[in-house]
Protein backbone atom coordinates (compact mmCIF):
# COMPACT_ATOMS: atom_id res chain seq x y z
CA UNK A 1 0.00 0.00 0.00
CA UNK A 2 2.64 2.15 0.76
CA UNK A 3 3.84 2.35 -3.67
CA UNK A 4 2.43 5.43 -4.80
CA UNK A 5 0.37 5.62 -8.14
CA UNK A 6 1.79 7.10 -11.32
CA UNK A 7 -0.21 10.24 -11.87
CA UNK A 8 -2.23 10.31 -14.63
CA UNK A 9 -0.93 13.03 -16.34
CA UNK A 10 2.63 11.89 -16.08
CA UNK A 11 1.74 8.30 -17.75
CA UNK A 12 -1.57 7.42 -18.15
CA UNK A 13 -1.34 3.74 -19.26
CA UNK A 14 1.15 3.24 -16.53
CA UNK A 15 -1.47 4.92 -14.09
CA UNK A 16 -4.16 2.49 -15.13
CA UNK A 17 -1.97 -0.87 -14.47
CA UNK A 18 -0.84 0.92 -10.89
CA UNK A 19 -4.46 0.79 -10.40
CA UNK A 20 -5.97 -2.34 -11.70
CA UNK A 21 -2.69 -3.81 -9.61
CA UNK A 22 -2.77 -2.51 -6.67
CA UNK A 23 -7.12 -1.85 -6.05
CA UNK A 24 -6.28 -5.46 -5.90
CA UNK A 25 -8.91 -6.11 -9.49
CA UNK A 26 -5.91 -8.40 -11.34
CA UNK A 27 -2.69 -9.33 -11.86
CA UNK A 28 -1.03 -11.10 -15.15
CA UNK A 29 -0.78 -14.89 -14.85
CA UNK A 30 2.09 -17.54 -15.88
CA UNK A 31 -0.40 -18.32 -18.81
CA UNK A 32 0.89 -15.86 -22.00
CA UNK A 33 -1.90 -13.40 -22.61
CA UNK A 34 -3.89 -14.17 -19.78
CA UNK A 35 -4.73 -12.56 -16.36
CA UNK A 36 -6.07 -13.79 -12.85
CA UNK A 37 -9.00 -11.82 -11.49
CA UNK A 38 -8.34 -11.16 -8.10
CA UNK A 39 -12.03 -11.72 -5.82
CA UNK A 40 -12.15 -7.57 -5.87
CA UNK A 41 -12.11 -7.39 -9.67
CA UNK A 42 -14.47 -10.57 -9.76
CA UNK A 43 -16.64 -8.99 -7.40
CA UNK A 44 -17.14 -6.31 -9.74
CA UNK A 45 -18.14 -8.47 -12.80
CA UNK A 46 -20.53 -10.16 -10.54
CA UNK A 47 -22.06 -6.84 -9.78
CA UNK A 48 -22.44 -6.35 -13.90
CA UNK A 49 -23.34 -9.79 -14.36
CA UNK A 50 -26.04 -9.92 -11.97
CA UNK A 51 -27.73 -6.33 -13.43
CA UNK A 52 -26.82 -7.61 -17.19
CA UNK A 53 -28.91 -10.30 -16.45
CA UNK A 54 -31.95 -9.29 -14.86
CA UNK A 55 -32.19 -6.87 -18.07
CA UNK A 56 -31.58 -10.06 -20.25
CA UNK A 57 -34.30 -12.24 -18.60
CA UNK A 58 -36.48 -8.78 -18.17
CA UNK A 59 -37.06 -8.45 -22.17
CA UNK A 60 -37.64 -12.39 -22.66
CA UNK A 61 -34.23 -13.97 -22.99
CA UNK A 62 -32.92 -16.65 -20.64
CA UNK A 63 -29.57 -18.58 -20.37
CA UNK A 64 -27.73 -21.68 -21.59
CA UNK A 65 -24.64 -22.90 -22.20
CA UNK A 66 -22.45 -24.22 -25.40
CA UNK A 67 -19.09 -26.08 -25.39
CA UNK A 68 -15.98 -23.76 -25.80
CA UNK A 69 -14.70 -26.93 -28.18
CA UNK A 70 -15.47 -27.40 -31.72
CA UNK A 71 -15.36 -30.90 -33.54
CA UNK A 72 -12.25 -30.99 -36.19
CA UNK A 73 -15.06 -31.84 -39.12
CA UNK A 74 -16.95 -28.16 -38.43
CA UNK A 75 -13.60 -26.74 -39.25
CA UNK A 76 -13.49 -28.24 -42.40
CA UNK A 77 -16.81 -27.74 -43.21
CA UNK A 78 -16.71 -23.79 -42.11
CA UNK A 79 -14.15 -23.46 -45.29
CA UNK A 80 -17.47 -24.28 -47.33
CA UNK A 81 -19.78 -22.92 -45.27
CA UNK A 82 -18.72 -19.88 -44.23
CA UNK A 83 -16.48 -18.30 -47.06
CA UNK A 84 -16.20 -14.72 -46.75
CA UNK A 85 -16.30 -14.46 -42.87
CA UNK A 86 -13.16 -13.35 -40.69
CA UNK A 87 -12.11 -16.92 -39.16
CA UNK A 88 -12.84 -15.56 -35.61
CA UNK A 89 -16.27 -15.31 -36.38
CA UNK A 90 -17.18 -18.15 -37.86
CA UNK A 91 -15.79 -20.25 -35.04
CA UNK A 92 -17.79 -18.09 -32.27
CA UNK A 93 -20.87 -19.28 -33.86
CA UNK A 94 -20.27 -22.51 -35.18
CA UNK A 95 -21.14 -24.61 -32.40
CA UNK A 96 -24.13 -22.95 -31.73
CA UNK A 97 -26.09 -22.57 -35.23
CA UNK A 98 -25.12 -26.22 -35.57
CA UNK A 99 -27.12 -26.64 -32.56
CA UNK A 100 -29.99 -24.31 -33.84
CA UNK A 101 -30.36 -26.31 -36.75
CA UNK A 102 -32.22 -29.09 -34.75
CA UNK A 103 -33.94 -27.20 -32.19
CA UNK A 104 -35.59 -24.67 -35.15
CA UNK A 105 -38.06 -26.32 -37.35
CA UNK A 106 -41.48 -24.43 -37.16
CA UNK A 107 -42.73 -20.44 -36.97
CA UNK A 108 -43.69 -21.73 -33.81
CA UNK A 109 -40.38 -22.12 -32.14
CA UNK A 110 -39.02 -18.85 -33.10
CA UNK A 111 -38.00 -16.48 -31.46
CA UNK A 112 -35.34 -18.27 -29.77
CA UNK A 113 -33.79 -15.54 -27.38
CA UNK A 114 -30.56 -16.93 -25.92
CA UNK A 115 -27.53 -15.32 -24.23
CA UNK A 116 -25.23 -17.79 -22.10
CA UNK A 117 -22.17 -16.58 -19.77
CA UNK A 118 -18.69 -17.63 -20.68
CA UNK A 119 -15.15 -17.66 -21.24
CA UNK A 120 -13.76 -17.02 -24.74
CA UNK A 121 -10.05 -17.28 -25.65
CA UNK A 122 -8.57 -14.92 -28.73
CA UNK A 123 -5.05 -14.60 -30.01
CA UNK A 124 -3.90 -11.09 -29.24
CA UNK A 125 -0.45 -9.83 -29.80
CA UNK A 126 -0.29 -7.17 -26.91
CA UNK A 127 -2.98 -7.56 -23.72
CA UNK A 128 -3.47 -5.16 -21.28
CA UNK A 129 -5.62 -6.28 -18.39
CA UNK A 130 -9.22 -6.32 -18.85
CA UNK A 131 -8.74 -3.96 -21.81
CA UNK A 132 -7.07 -7.00 -24.36
CA UNK A 133 -6.21 -10.67 -23.28
CA UNK A 134 -6.13 -13.95 -24.46
CA UNK A 135 -9.19 -15.24 -22.42
CA UNK A 136 -11.66 -13.23 -20.95
CA UNK A 137 -15.01 -13.38 -19.69
CA UNK A 138 -18.52 -12.48 -21.32
CA UNK A 139 -21.37 -12.82 -22.29
CA UNK A 140 -22.90 -13.47 -25.93
CA UNK A 141 -26.79 -13.54 -27.24
CA UNK A 142 -27.75 -15.75 -30.18
CA UNK A 143 -31.12 -14.81 -31.29
CA UNK A 144 -32.75 -16.13 -33.81
CA UNK A 145 -36.35 -14.71 -35.64
CA UNK A 146 -39.04 -15.66 -38.14
CA UNK A 147 -38.73 -12.27 -39.62
CA UNK A 148 -36.25 -9.26 -40.95
CA UNK A 149 -38.29 -6.62 -38.71
CA UNK A 150 -38.29 -9.22 -35.76
CA UNK A 151 -34.38 -9.48 -35.82
CA UNK A 152 -33.35 -6.07 -36.65
CA UNK A 153 -35.93 -4.86 -33.62
CA UNK A 154 -33.98 -6.94 -31.30
CA UNK A 155 -30.37 -5.72 -32.49
CA UNK A 156 -31.76 -2.14 -31.22
CA UNK A 157 -33.35 -3.12 -27.99
CA UNK A 158 -30.04 -4.99 -26.93
CA UNK A 159 -28.15 -1.99 -27.74
CA UNK A 160 -30.08 0.89 -26.56
CA UNK A 161 -32.57 -0.59 -24.12
CA UNK A 162 -29.99 -2.56 -22.16
CA UNK A 163 -26.70 -1.76 -23.33
CA UNK A 164 -26.95 1.71 -23.16
CA UNK A 165 -28.84 1.81 -20.38
CA UNK A 166 -26.40 -0.13 -18.29
CA UNK A 167 -23.53 1.78 -19.38
CA UNK A 168 -25.44 5.38 -17.99
CA UNK A 169 -26.98 3.82 -15.23
CA UNK A 170 -24.74 1.40 -14.23
CA UNK A 171 -21.30 2.20 -14.91
CA UNK A 172 -22.49 5.86 -15.08
CA UNK A 173 -20.42 5.86 -18.21
CA UNK A 174 -22.46 8.34 -21.09
CA UNK A 175 -21.94 6.51 -24.64
CA UNK A 176 -22.78 7.81 -28.00
CA UNK A 177 -24.55 4.54 -30.07
CA UNK A 178 -24.82 4.12 -33.73
CA UNK A 179 -23.84 2.24 -36.24
CA UNK A 180 -19.78 1.07 -37.12
CA UNK A 181 -19.08 2.12 -40.75
CA UNK A 182 -18.78 -1.11 -43.31
CA UNK A 183 -14.38 -1.39 -42.41
CA UNK A 184 -15.33 -1.49 -38.90
CA UNK A 185 -18.47 -3.57 -38.58
CA UNK A 186 -18.30 -7.38 -37.34
CA UNK A 187 -17.41 -9.77 -39.99
CA UNK A 188 -20.39 -11.40 -41.27
CA UNK A 189 -22.98 -8.62 -40.13
CA UNK A 190 -25.33 -7.29 -42.21
CA UNK A 191 -24.89 -4.12 -39.80
CA UNK A 192 -22.82 -3.57 -36.43
CA UNK A 193 -24.28 -1.14 -33.77
CA UNK A 194 -22.17 -0.02 -30.90
CA UNK A 195 -21.32 1.61 -27.51
CA UNK A 196 -18.53 4.10 -27.61
CA UNK A 197 -17.48 5.73 -24.36
CA UNK A 198 -14.90 8.62 -24.09
CA UNK A 199 -12.16 7.82 -21.63
CA UNK A 200 -9.78 10.28 -19.45
CA UNK A 201 -7.18 10.40 -21.81
CA UNK A 202 -9.49 11.25 -24.22
CA UNK A 203 -8.98 7.80 -26.31
CA UNK A 204 -12.39 6.01 -27.40
CA UNK A 205 -13.42 2.64 -25.83
CA UNK A 206 -15.99 0.04 -27.83
CA UNK A 207 -17.95 -1.16 -24.40
CA UNK A 208 -20.74 -2.91 -26.38
CA UNK A 209 -21.85 -4.28 -29.62
CA UNK A 210 -25.15 -5.77 -30.98
CA UNK A 211 -25.23 -7.12 -34.76
CA UNK A 212 -28.02 -7.96 -37.46
CA UNK A 213 -26.82 -10.78 -39.22
CA UNK A 214 -29.85 -11.49 -41.73
CA UNK A 215 -29.77 -14.85 -42.72
CA UNK A 216 -26.11 -15.34 -43.24
CA UNK A 217 -25.45 -17.60 -40.85
CA UNK A 218 -29.01 -19.44 -40.90
CA UNK A 219 -27.78 -19.93 -44.87
CA UNK A 220 -24.50 -21.06 -43.83
CA UNK A 221 -25.75 -23.49 -41.31
CA UNK A 222 -28.87 -24.62 -42.99
CA UNK A 223 -31.14 -23.50 -40.76
CA UNK A 224 -34.31 -23.90 -42.07
CA UNK A 225 -38.01 -23.30 -40.41
CA UNK A 226 -41.69 -23.59 -42.36
CA UNK A 227 -43.21 -19.96 -41.62
CA UNK A 228 -46.89 -20.07 -41.36
CA UNK A 229 -47.77 -20.03 -45.03
CA UNK A 230 -45.97 -23.77 -44.98
CA UNK A 231 -42.82 -22.48 -46.90
CA UNK A 232 -39.20 -23.28 -45.95
CA UNK A 233 -36.92 -20.07 -44.96
CA UNK A 234 -34.24 -19.14 -43.63
CA UNK A 235 -34.04 -17.64 -40.05
CA UNK A 236 -33.44 -14.32 -39.05
CA UNK A 237 -30.47 -14.00 -36.65
CA UNK A 238 -28.91 -11.17 -34.10
CA UNK A 239 -25.61 -11.77 -31.91
CA UNK A 240 -24.69 -9.09 -29.15
CA UNK A 241 -22.05 -8.91 -26.66
CA UNK A 242 -20.38 -7.34 -23.41
CA UNK A 243 -17.52 -8.88 -21.52
CA UNK A 244 -14.47 -7.92 -19.03
CA UNK A 245 -13.52 -5.22 -20.87
CA UNK A 246 -15.96 -3.12 -18.66
CA UNK A 247 -14.38 -3.61 -15.82
CA UNK A 248 -11.21 -2.02 -17.24
CA UNK A 249 -13.50 0.96 -18.91
CA UNK A 250 -15.05 1.07 -14.94
CA UNK A 251 -11.37 2.11 -13.99
CA UNK A 252 -10.30 4.76 -16.82
CA UNK A 253 -14.01 6.39 -16.58
CA UNK A 254 -14.12 7.54 -13.36
CA UNK A 255 -11.07 6.61 -11.06
CA UNK A 256 -8.15 9.87 -9.57
CA UNK A 257 -4.84 9.56 -8.77
CA UNK A 258 -5.77 8.46 -5.44
CA UNK A 259 -6.55 5.08 -6.51
CA UNK A 260 -10.40 3.27 -7.96
CA UNK A 261 -13.67 5.21 -7.96
CA UNK A 262 -16.43 2.87 -8.39
CA UNK A 263 -19.76 4.84 -8.98
CA UNK A 264 -21.92 3.03 -5.79
CA UNK A 265 -24.17 0.78 -8.11
CA UNK A 266 -21.56 -1.35 -8.89
CA UNK A 267 -19.70 -1.58 -6.24
CA UNK A 268 -18.44 -4.94 -3.86
CA UNK A 269 -18.39 -2.59 -0.86
CA UNK A 270 -20.73 0.47 -0.26
CA UNK A 271 -19.93 1.88 3.01
CA UNK A 272 -16.64 0.98 5.26
CA UNK A 273 -16.73 1.61 8.84
CA UNK A 274 -13.66 2.84 10.39
CA UNK A 275 -13.34 2.85 14.04
CA UNK A 276 -10.86 5.07 15.85
CA UNK A 277 -9.70 4.49 19.72
CA UNK A 278 -6.49 4.73 21.69
CA UNK A 279 -7.54 2.98 25.40
CA UNK A 280 -8.92 -0.58 25.25
CA UNK A 281 -12.13 1.11 27.30
CA UNK A 282 -12.85 3.17 24.09
CA UNK A 283 -12.54 0.46 21.92
CA UNK A 284 -15.60 -1.81 23.39
CA UNK A 285 -18.08 1.25 22.99
CA UNK A 286 -16.55 1.99 19.60
CA UNK A 287 -17.29 -1.10 17.91
CA UNK A 288 -20.54 -1.92 19.46
CA UNK A 289 -21.69 1.58 18.32
CA UNK A 290 -19.63 0.70 14.87
CA UNK A 291 -21.91 -2.55 14.63
CA UNK A 292 -25.41 -0.94 15.40
CA UNK A 293 -24.62 1.44 12.41
CA UNK A 294 -23.31 -1.48 9.79
CA UNK A 295 -26.68 -3.66 10.99
CA UNK A 296 -28.92 -0.55 10.47
CA UNK A 297 -28.08 -0.19 6.88
CA UNK A 298 -27.67 -4.21 5.81
CA UNK A 299 -31.43 -3.63 7.52
CA UNK A 300 -32.53 -1.53 4.74
CA UNK A 301 -35.10 -2.58 2.35
CA UNK A 302 -33.66 -3.65 -0.75
CA UNK A 303 -34.51 -2.01 -3.90
CA UNK A 304 -34.75 -1.70 -7.60
CA UNK A 305 -31.93 1.02 -7.59
CA UNK A 306 -29.55 -1.32 -6.25
CA UNK A 307 -30.63 -3.98 -7.99
CA UNK A 308 -32.33 -5.64 -4.54
CA UNK A 309 -29.00 -6.45 -3.25
CA UNK A 310 -28.81 -4.88 0.61
CA UNK A 311 -26.45 -2.42 0.85
CA UNK A 312 -22.93 -3.87 1.81
CA UNK A 313 -21.06 -2.67 4.59
CA UNK A 314 -17.96 -3.85 6.67
CA UNK A 315 -16.57 -2.34 10.08
CA UNK A 316 -12.82 -2.57 9.44
CA UNK A 317 -12.08 -3.96 13.33
CA UNK A 318 -8.58 -5.05 12.46
CA UNK A 319 -5.97 -4.23 15.26
CA UNK A 320 -3.24 -5.01 13.45
CA UNK A 321 -3.16 -1.73 11.10
CA UNK A 322 -3.56 1.81 12.14
CA UNK A 323 -6.55 3.82 10.74
CA UNK A 324 -4.70 5.89 8.40
CA UNK A 325 -3.69 2.64 7.01
CA UNK A 326 -7.10 1.64 6.74
CA UNK A 327 -8.05 5.01 4.95
CA UNK A 328 -6.30 4.53 2.20
CA UNK A 329 -6.71 1.15 1.45
CA UNK A 330 -10.07 1.52 0.72
CA UNK A 331 -9.61 4.76 -1.17
CA UNK A 332 -7.33 3.07 -3.11
CA UNK A 333 -9.96 -0.05 -3.37
CA UNK A 334 -12.65 2.94 -3.99
CA UNK A 335 -14.96 2.27 -1.22
CA UNK A 336 -18.08 5.21 -1.63
CA UNK A 337 -18.45 6.37 1.20
CA UNK A 338 -15.98 5.70 4.53
CA UNK A 339 -17.52 6.07 8.28
CA UNK A 340 -15.12 7.94 10.49
CA UNK A 341 -15.89 6.84 14.22
CA UNK A 342 -14.07 7.44 17.36
CA UNK A 343 -14.71 8.47 21.06
CA UNK A 344 -15.31 12.07 20.37
CA UNK A 345 -17.89 11.07 18.02
CA UNK A 346 -19.65 9.06 19.54
CA UNK A 347 -19.50 11.44 22.78
CA UNK A 348 -21.79 13.61 20.59
CA UNK A 349 -23.92 10.63 18.97
CA UNK A 350 -22.53 11.23 15.80
CA UNK A 351 -19.61 10.24 12.74
CA UNK A 352 -18.38 11.59 9.85
CA UNK A 353 -18.56 10.33 6.43
CA UNK A 354 -16.35 11.00 3.19
CA UNK A 355 -17.44 10.54 -0.23
CA UNK A 356 -14.58 8.83 -2.58
CA UNK A 357 -15.26 10.58 -5.48
CA UNK A 358 -14.86 14.47 -3.69
CA UNK A 359 -10.91 15.89 -3.09
CA UNK A 360 -9.99 17.11 0.07
CA UNK A 361 -12.55 18.78 2.52
CA UNK A 362 -14.60 18.96 0.07
CA UNK A 363 -15.51 14.99 0.68
CA UNK A 364 -15.77 15.07 4.24
CA UNK A 365 -19.88 16.04 6.59
CA UNK A 366 -18.76 16.36 10.00
CA UNK A 367 -21.36 15.85 12.56
CA UNK A 368 -23.72 13.27 11.19
CA UNK A 369 -26.25 11.87 13.77
CA UNK A 370 -25.99 8.03 14.14
CA UNK A 371 -29.23 7.99 14.23
CA UNK A 372 -29.92 8.96 10.76
CA UNK A 373 -26.20 7.91 9.40
CA UNK A 374 -27.95 4.79 7.32
CA UNK A 375 -30.37 6.74 5.30
CA UNK A 376 -27.56 9.57 4.70
CA UNK A 377 -25.44 7.40 3.82
CA UNK A 378 -28.24 6.10 1.14
CA UNK A 379 -28.62 9.54 0.05
CA UNK A 380 -24.90 10.32 -0.47
CA UNK A 381 -25.06 6.78 -2.60
CA UNK A 382 -27.38 8.33 -4.75
CA UNK A 383 -25.89 11.63 -5.10
CA UNK A 384 -22.34 10.00 -6.37
CA UNK A 385 -23.82 7.95 -8.24
CA UNK A 386 -25.98 10.45 -10.48
CA UNK A 387 -22.71 13.34 -10.32
CA UNK A 388 -20.58 10.59 -11.75
CA UNK A 389 -22.29 10.48 -14.56
CA UNK A 390 -22.98 14.17 -14.79
CA UNK A 391 -19.05 14.60 -14.53
CA UNK A 392 -18.16 12.14 -17.24
CA UNK A 393 -20.50 13.78 -19.50
CA UNK A 394 -19.14 17.43 -19.04
CA UNK A 395 -15.78 16.20 -19.81
CA UNK A 396 -17.05 14.18 -22.55
CA UNK A 397 -18.63 17.30 -24.18
CA UNK A 398 -15.89 19.19 -23.32
CA UNK A 399 -13.17 17.29 -25.17
CA UNK A 400 -15.75 16.59 -28.53
CA UNK A 401 -14.96 19.00 -31.54
CA UNK A 402 -16.74 19.82 -34.52
CA UNK A 403 -13.66 20.03 -37.21
CA UNK A 404 -14.20 21.54 -41.02
CA UNK A 405 -10.52 20.73 -42.90
CA UNK A 406 -8.37 17.71 -43.09
CA UNK A 407 -5.60 19.89 -41.50
CA UNK A 408 -7.48 20.99 -38.48
CA UNK A 409 -8.69 17.51 -37.81
CA UNK A 410 -4.77 16.18 -38.15
CA UNK A 411 -4.17 19.05 -35.64
CA UNK A 412 -6.45 18.24 -33.00
CA UNK A 413 -6.57 14.46 -33.06
CA UNK A 414 -3.13 14.29 -31.38
CA UNK A 415 -3.77 17.14 -28.93
CA UNK A 416 -5.97 17.56 -27.29
CA UNK A 417 -7.51 14.65 -28.96
CA UNK A 418 -11.20 13.60 -27.76
CA UNK A 419 -13.95 13.25 -30.46
CA UNK A 420 -14.31 14.79 -33.44
CA UNK A 421 -17.53 15.43 -35.03
CA UNK A 422 -16.05 15.61 -39.49
CA UNK A 423 -17.56 15.46 -42.55
CA UNK A 424 -16.90 12.06 -44.40
CA UNK A 425 -17.69 10.72 -48.13
CA UNK A 426 -18.78 7.25 -46.63
CA UNK A 427 -16.04 5.15 -48.65
CA UNK A 428 -14.17 2.64 -47.44
CA UNK A 429 -10.67 4.49 -49.24
CA UNK A 430 -11.43 7.51 -47.36
CA UNK A 431 -11.54 6.06 -43.94
CA UNK A 432 -8.76 3.87 -44.67
CA UNK A 433 -6.48 6.63 -45.99
CA UNK A 434 -7.30 8.98 -42.61
CA UNK A 435 -6.99 5.53 -40.19
CA UNK A 436 -3.44 5.51 -41.82
CA UNK A 437 -2.19 9.11 -41.78
CA UNK A 438 -3.78 9.92 -38.51
CA UNK A 439 -4.32 6.38 -36.38
CA UNK A 440 -7.90 7.40 -35.68
CA UNK A 441 -10.60 5.56 -36.90
CA UNK A 442 -14.64 6.04 -36.92
CA UNK A 443 -16.26 4.83 -33.84
CA UNK A 444 -19.50 5.42 -35.12
CA UNK A 445 -22.03 7.19 -36.73
CA UNK A 446 -23.97 8.46 -33.79
CA UNK A 447 -27.91 8.13 -34.04
CA UNK A 448 -27.78 11.52 -31.79
CA UNK A 449 -26.44 13.51 -35.16
CA UNK A 450 -28.14 16.17 -36.95
CA UNK A 451 -29.12 16.42 -40.19
CA UNK A 452 -26.66 18.26 -41.76
CA UNK A 453 -24.99 18.37 -45.37
CA UNK A 454 -21.79 18.96 -45.88
CA UNK A 455 -18.65 17.79 -47.65
CA UNK A 456 -15.90 15.39 -46.74
CA UNK A 457 -12.74 16.63 -44.92
CA UNK A 458 -10.57 14.70 -47.20
CA UNK A 459 -12.26 14.49 -50.79
CA UNK A 460 -14.60 17.59 -50.71
CA UNK A 461 -17.42 14.96 -52.29
CA UNK A 462 -20.73 15.27 -50.76
CA UNK A 463 -21.71 14.12 -47.05
CA UNK A 464 -24.75 13.39 -45.20
CA UNK A 465 -23.97 14.08 -41.69
CA UNK A 466 -20.51 14.36 -39.13
CA UNK A 467 -19.35 10.96 -37.73
CA UNK A 468 -17.39 10.64 -34.64
CA UNK A 469 -13.51 9.78 -35.26
CA UNK A 470 -11.32 9.30 -32.65
CA UNK A 471 -8.23 7.15 -31.49
CA UNK A 472 -8.65 4.06 -29.72
CA UNK A 473 -8.39 1.24 -27.40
Amino acid sequence: MAEKITKRADDYSQWYLDIVQRAGLAENSAVRGCMVIKPHGYAIWEKMQRALDRMFKNTGHVNAYFPLFIPKSFLAREEEMAAGFAKECAVAETIIWNTYKTWIQSYRDLPLLINQWANVVRWEMRTRLFLRTAEFLWQEGHTAHATQQEAEKETRLILLEVYRTFAEEWMAMPVLTGPKTEGQKFPGAVYTLCIEAMMQDRRALQAGTSHFLGQNFAKAFDVQFQNQAGQREYAWATSWGVSTRLVGALVMMHSDDQGLVLPPRLAPLHAVIVPIFRKPEEREAVLAAANRLADNLRQLPPTDWLNYDPIAVKVDDRDQYQPGYKFNEWELKGVPVQVELGPKDLANNACVLKRRDLPGKEAKEFGVPLAGAANRIVDILRIMQTELFERAKKFREANSYEVNSYDEFKKKIDEPGGFLWAHWDGTRPTEDQIAAETKATIRCIPFQRRKEEGKCMVTGKPSEGRVVFAKAY
